[in-house]
């Protein structure tokens, strides 16, 4: 009876897991049919105007007459019409609309991610190396992205590299549209990648790729309610207190182990504030949350940490732990001297808890004194 059991359990899982997948390649299939049919119809709109001259008050007019023709079609007004045509002028060049569904498989998961240093910058035009990366993404991931998901790129990223950047990032980390204005406006893309490490000899090639594209710096903790004087394990569990957003922050692939989790070590105690196993690179990963500069003391203990956990909780097919010190400054030459040395794979950032204000901006707000003022002058 228990076999029997078993096999219809083994029956009904496989029989969820085909209609999962059929559900996926329908909905891809369909998605990449309306963004080829919304690039089709910018591209006659394009055409036509330069043809005949005309502005662009046709675009009302084809909103008003599309609507009355095709009364059961929708996402014809006038305003994404506009984005159609947008569509089609952003992306002319590709040639992608031309491709089987079927290539749009998982392979894409699999490139590793543009580092930060290949994007272009006004300073230094984007490599061959990385742009025959980005038309490999651009057949990989173009037809999988939402036309929310495009029309919001388009509208808030004009560096093409970085937009097909933030492409791969929605497919790699199953960013939302609610989630990707935050990264956009948080500009992760400038985050990324970009902290001290020492991945470079103490790890494997591929595995350094991947762990330093990992980490970011800094880390925008603005989700966080703390006084403006707070303690690390006020910090630490608020972090907790808001796990979800916490994990978004640190990026797709990681799973939540605990929260000062113990080792022993020769019979005394050891806490880590948060330990962490990354999904994608098979390693479990050491946060310490540090308040003030980053001094090499906590290099050392970082070490230390790495190595217990290590030897304690790591399989033998893991890859090795990486230490990440979150701190609220650093001198970049003073921290890459620190890791010169160690023999763990150790990174350190910056974290903040709000966004600092521009410049420009902290002139026209006014101080607590002309608050204050304010308030005596109303009688409050």
């Amino acid at each position: 009876m228990r076999n029997e059991l078993t096999n219809y359990k083994d029956l009904l899982g496989g029989i969820k897991a085909r209609v999962r997948q059929g559900q996926t390649k329908v909905f891809q299939t369909a998605n990449a049919e309306m963004l080829a049919t919304y690039w089709d119809i910018g591209k006659m709109i394009h055409e036509r105007q330069q043809q005949e001259g005309w502005g662009k008050g046709v675009i009302p007019r084809l909103a008003v007459d599309l609507k009355n023709e095709l009364s059961d079609a929708k996402g014809f007004s006038e305003r994404n019409i506009l984005r159609m045509l947008t569509f089609y002028k952003e992306y002319q060049s590709l040639t992608i609309w031309q491709l089987p569904v079927a290539k749009l498989e998982n392979e894409a998961n699999l490139i590793p991610p543009l580092a930060v240093s290949e994007l272009k910058t006004e300073e230094t035009p984007i490599s061959p190396k990385a742009l025959a990366k980005l038309q490999m993404i651009d057949e990989q991931l173009f037809n999988k992205l939402s036309w929310s998901h495009h029309s919001l790129l388009i509208q808030k990223i004009k560096d093409l590299s970085i937009r097909i950047w933030y492409m791969q990032q929605i497919i790699q980390n199953g960013w939302s549209y609610d989630t990707l204005i935050v990264q956009i406006k948080s500009k992760v893309h400038e985050r990324q990648g970009t902290f001290i490490n020492n991945f470079d000899h103490t790890l494997p090639v591929d595995h350094s790729a991947w762990a330093k594209h990992l980490f970011k710096d800094p880390y925008i903790f603005d989700f966080t309610t703390l006084a403006t004087e707070y303690t690390e394990r006020e910090l630490e569990l608020n972090l907790v207190k808001h796990v979800e957003k916490f994990l978004v922050e640190l990026g797709a692939g990681f799973a939540f182990v605990g929260r000062q989790y113990k080792l022993v070590v020769s019979d005394r105690d050891f806490y880590l504030d948060l330990l962490f196993y990354h999904l994608k690179m098979r390693c479990f990963v050491v946060i310490e949350l540090k308040k003030g500069e980053f001094i090499p003391e906590f290099a050392g203990k970082m070490n230390f940490y790495c190595s217990a956990v290590d030897a304690q909780l790591k399989h033998e097919t893991d890859k090795p732990t990486i230490g990440l010190i979150l701190c609220q400054g650093k001198d970049k030459l003073f921290a890459e001297y620190t890791l010169r040395d160690i023999h763990k794979p150790i990174g350190i950032s910056e974290y903040e808890l709000t966004r600092i204000l521009p410049d420009n901006l902290k002139g026209s707000l006014p101080s607590v004194e002309e608050i204050e003022e304010n308030l005596n002058d109303l009688g409050v």
